[in-house]
């Protein structure tokens, strides 16, 4: 582990994990999820909101932040914890995920990947170097590795002859830029992951988590996931490599936020994760509950007054109904987003609060 890191186990039950991993920003608690702060913010939300609803460690983008403001401005405000007031861990993205969700200004090389800006369409390079370069600059806790994202259904499914191929040429080439972020780190109060990858290869899995194991990492992810994807394969994939991870390094699903696919993850063994769904869905009026998933803007709500969700101890539920919110929301105002966005991230907070108390209490 890098200086002023540390990672333990401090329960088990069955794959699925306790643990408590300590960073030079402070102590995350796993199993936990990160806010996604894609610009250096969660839309909407300050950082002293998201402590209180309970977030421990928050996650950006390298490739957007490099490319506005530019690291090296964020460098100068005092990385990423001065220049956005979240003092807490900070967790960034590669820009690996931009392969996907850019796909149509994307362009992979073995060098690294060509992308057209969404913004100006300026053309910009990034290698691995360069990623590792960008996240240095912005200060995070923990830095990504470069990788090959691509979804599930770009490569086919297991049996596909030419699916496998391609499974198998990307999850090679996410190794040999592992090897390159790792020789270009300079960074030694940094955390580096390694992304395992193989598509819907079982097969391919295991062997890219056993090869990025090999290079050692100080924590590692499931790439590739959360797609959209089978749920049921999905878990399976993550079972398979997850058995070549090591006990005493963090593990990180990416882009997985979904209630039921979290609970699965855990039981897995998956310390950390992110998704955009908790805030994306809250801002067009989708609530997680415990009673279900409730679609505020639809007419039935016009004038409920019972709160979000009654076992919920997040501010919105607290104070108001879901009568207003489903006003709030039908009249896109901001309030509406902000309030449904605060639940929706309290109840994925507390959700692994709740595993995390399960999985101690059934070790004891």
């Amino acid at each position: 582990m890098p200086q002023g890191f540390r990672f333990e186990v401090v329960a088990c039950q069955g794959a699925a994990r306790a643990g408590r991993y300590v960073t030079p920003h402070g102590v995350v608690e796993t199993p936990t999820f990160m806010p996604v702060a894609t610009l250096g913010a969660v839309r909407g939300l300050a950082p002293d909101e998201l402590r209180a609803l309970g977030a421990q460690i928050v996650l950006a983008n390298a490739y957007h932040l490099a490319e506005r403001p530019g690291e090296r401005v964020v460098a100068e405000l005092g990385g990423l914890h001065g220049f956005t007031g979240w003092e807490g861990p900070w967790l960034t993205d590669s820009g690996g995920f931009q392969v996907t969700s850019m796909a149509d200004r994307a362009r992979v090389e073995e060098q690294g990947v060509a992308f057209r800006s969404p913004r100006d369409g300026s053309a910009h390079v990034l290698t691995p170097e360069r990623a590792v370069e960008i996240q240095e600059a912005l200060g995070a806790d923990v830095a990504m590795a470069l990788d090959e994202c691509r979804p599930l259904a770009w490569f086919g499914a297991e049996g596909d002859g030419q699916g496998r191929l391609r499974a198998q040429v990307a999850s090679d080439r996410t190794l040999r830029w592992a090897e390159r972020c790792l020789r270009a780190r300079s960074r030694r109060d940094q955390a580096l992951f390694g992304i395992v990858q193989g598509g819907a290869f079982a097969e391919l899995r295991r062997a890219s988590a056993r090869a990025t194991v090999a290079l050692g990492f100080d924590g590692y992810a499931h790439g590739g996931l959360g797609l959209g994807e089978e749920s049921v394969r999905r878990t399976e994939l993550l079972a398979v490599a997850g058995e070549e991870l090591p006990e005493r390094a963090p593990r990180y699903a990416m882009g997985i936020g979904g209630p039921d696919d979290l609970r699965a993850a855990v039981a897995c063994g998956v310390d950390l994760f992110d998704c955009v769904i908790p805030t994306r869905n809250g801002r067009h009026g989708t609530l997680f509950t415990s009673e279900g998933t409730l679609r505020l803007r639809n007419a039935r709500f016009r004038s409920d007054p019972a709160p979000p969700d009654p076992s919920c101890d997040c501010p919105t539920c607290a104070r108001f109904s879901r009568a207003y919110l489903h006003h709030l929301l039908r009249e896109n105002e901001m309030l509406g987003a902000r309030l449904a966005s605060q639940h929706n991230l309290r109840f994925t907070l507390r959700l692994l609060e709740d595993a995390r108390a399960r999985i101690v209490e059934g070790a004891s």
